[in-house]
């Protein structure tokens, strides 16, 4: 479902991200695919150096879709980002890289709180974060972060993800589908 990024797929990938519907809200946009490569080598190089966390996001097939990232990453904290192609939202991806995205995060990296800033002229964003069991809405929880995102004019919704909710989610989820069987 996602992956540790790789120059290979920028190609794809670069296709996908330069729709009219998806670049608008890509973090770090790229207009040719040389261009596309290079941010991605410098995302990788950035993970690395321990400022992002970068993946790819795969298809049942093992097709480059979209990337989720974690940016801006300061005392266990960041900012969310993920785009997908057009062809594959609505499918299931965003929620399933999400969660093994924040599973890595989490419980492998040493994050503990993961916020999102949303466009509020973004509803497929604002509606899949709601979605969410374990995301919080953060406009009046973290008004400083609220202010600083939205600095030069209000554009932004924040939301938040704690470690603590996640992982009470996915346990009952995990005893839900147990007792299921």
């Amino acid at each position: 479902m996602i992956k540790k990024r790789d120059l290979h797929e920028c190609t794809s990938l670069y296709e996908l991200m330069s729709d009219p519907t998806v670049l608008p809200y890509v973090r770090h946009k790229a207009y040719s695919a040389d261009e596309y490569w290079f941010l991605t080598k410098q995302l990788m190089e950035e993970e690395e150096a321990g400022t992002v966390i970068t993946r790819t996001i795969v298809s049942d097939y093992g097709q480059p879709i979209g990337t989720i990232n974690l940016f801006d990453i300061e005392d266990g904290a960041g900012f969310l980002g993920t785009w997908i192609g057009t062809q594959f939202q609505g499918l299931g991806y965003n929620k399933k890289a999400k969660e093994q995205f924040l599973e890595e995060l989490f419980f492998e990296l040493d994050i503990h709180t993961v916020f999102l800033r949303i466009r509020k002229t973004n509803p497929k964003s604002i509606r899949a974060a709601e979605k969410l069991p374990y995301t919080i809405k953060a406009n009046e929880s973290h008004p400083s972060i609220y202010a600083e995102i939205n600095k030069k004019q209000e554009v932004y919704d924040l939301y938040y993800i704690p470690k603590d909710l996640f992982h009470l989610v996915m346990m009952q989820q995990n005893n839900e589908e147990e007792q299921a069987m």
